[in-house]
């Protein structure tokens, strides 16, 4: 009996590697069959050695019962196997989705920061652009009157005569030769009693008073004119305003003094001097100021 059972028992390494199935079929039913058939062996048995038929249905009953487990437990474990290989089937096909919408995920990052790496150039071009738009404007600003300044210059005191009647007094048409003769000696910004000359500016007499900016203001005046101070004043009187504006002086006698200053403070004209009315910039022009201020 151990011969038999040692030829039917496989090594340690089958029994791992052999499938729980294939070991109840080939081995449990082997040795049931091998132990019941041992009982029955040894178990009393009747003078002339043969066994009673009511223990040979027994037997026969304990074996039928057995292989019907058997049968069920094998019926079981296929079921088992094809829902797991259900599950696994499923697995595998949601391992390959995630797989698919990562690389998804990926590119689409891999897109973002592309985009990114281009909008960081394009604001630091935009950056650029707009600074050097501000300072373009700033330039002309000041140029223009709209930006207060500061700089060395000339200080020009004016008033009238001590017996100056309504027909001696400074009018706006002495201003205006004094201011041009300044433009025309070099001044880059123009200032008359704190009211900052631009394109825009007029100077004229509103009954005695005299207006600049549409704010009256009276004598004394003080004009303030930012420019190389050492043609600022020598070139004062070599244009034919300036030369016009000395003779008048002399005439009805203004008092005339010229101060140079190392830092002269000019304030920005009102904002509402330089809206436009009428007129219209052209599309050309805004065109060409675009590709300018981009290139």
């Amino acid at each position: 009996m151990s011969e038999v059972h040692h030829k039917h028992t496989p090594d340690a390494f089958e029994r791992v590697r052999t499938p729980l199935l294939t070991l109840i079929t080939q081995e449990s039913l082997d040795q049931d069959y091998e132990v019941v058939a041992r009982r029955a062996a040894t178990a009393d048995a009747p003078a002339g050695g043969r066994r009673p038929p009511r223990g040979r249905a027994a037997v026969v009953g304990v074996v039928a019962v057995f292989g019907l487990l058997v049968s069920i437990a094998a019926v079981q474990t296929s079921r088992n196997a094809d829902v797991d290989d259900a599950d696994r089937a499923e697995i595998i096909e949601r391992i390959d989705a995630r797989r698919d919408a990562v690389a998804d995920d990926q590119q689409k990052l891999s897109d973002l920061r592309d985009e990114n790496t281009s909008a960081e150039s394009t604001l630091v071009d935009l950056g650029d652009l707009l600074n050097r738009t501000q300072s373009q404007l700033r330039g002309l600003q000041a140029a223009t009157g709209f930006a207060a300044v500061t700089g060395p210059g000339i200080k020009i005191s004016l008033d009238n005569a001590s017996y100056a009647d309504a027909t001696s007094t400074i009018r706006d048409s002495d201003l205006a030769l004094l201011v041009d003769a300044l433009w025309s000696a070099g001044a880059e910004a123009i200032a008359i009693n704190g009211q900052r000359l631009t394109p825009m500016t007029g100077i004229r007499n509103v009954s005695t008073a005299i207006e600049v900016n549409r704010v009256g203001i009276a004598a004394p005046y003080t004009v303030l004119a930012i420019g190389d101070r050492s043609t600022l004043a020598s070139g004062l009187l070599d244009s034919g305003s300036g030369l016009a504006f000395s003779t008048l002086a002399e005439q009805y006698g203004f008092q005339f003094d010229v101060d140079n200053e190392d830092d002269l403070r000019l304030p920005a004209a009102p904002a509402d001097i330089g809206r436009l009315r009428s007129a219209k910039t052209e599309p050309d022009s805004v065109n060409r100021a675009e590709e300018e201020g981009t290139s």
